[in-house]
């Protein structure tokens, strides 16, 4: 989990611009101790991971918390076989986002 200085510092942008991406679910983040941390896992270098915010609006839509989004997205899924997020990062988006539009009904 990174921290918002860690944020700053490796996307270089402001604190502002991250508390942005993450209202924008470009970015999704839990309190940890009060203090705001994002999964690494959700980045692709020194970028937002780019299938993530498509996932992050369908959790959303289906009544997901944001912290109830990180925790689906670093869980295994059976119908995955894998955690959503590694599936995202191998570029199985169109696998991911079936099993999000099942939690919606």
């Amino acid at each position: 989990m990174l921290s918002v200085p860690e944020l700053v510092d490796r996307l270089g942008i402001t604190p502002g611009r991250l508390h942005r991406l993450i209202e924008d679910h470009v970015l999704a983040s839990v309190r940890i101790d009060g203090a705001v941390r994002v999964p690494e896992e959700f980045l692709q270098g020194d970028e937002p991971l780019p299938s993530l915010r498509g996932t992050l609006l369908v959790l959303n839509d289906a009544g997901f918390s944001e912290e109830e989004a990180v925790i689906w997205m670093l869980s295994t899924n059976e119908e995955l076989g894998e955690r959503p997020i590694d599936s995202l990062q191998s570029g199985r988006k169109s696998a991911v986002r079936r099993a999000t539009q099942a939690l919606a009904f």
